[in-house]
């Protein structure tokens, strides 16, 4: 799913910001839009992980118990 957003964003990186034809226009999203857009997608799957970024363990020396 991130992929086709980075995709995305990617190509409408490169199209135009507005079109207009007989039918009617179009304008996209701003890049900075799309940029918090995939950060908050991305902090999304990233709090679905089940493995945590950090982890403590308490280390015993043999002997010292």
């Amino acid at each position: 799913m991130a992929d086709d957003l980075e995709e995305t964003i990617e190509k409408n990186a490169k199209g135009p910001a507005k079109a207009s034809t007989d039918a009617g226009s179009v304008e996209q999203h701003s890049l900075p839009d799309q940029i918090e857009a995939d950060k908050y997608l991305a902090s999304k799957e990233a709090a679905k992980s089940k493995k945590r970024g950090l982890r403590f363990n308490k280390l015993v020396p043999p002997g010292a118990e």
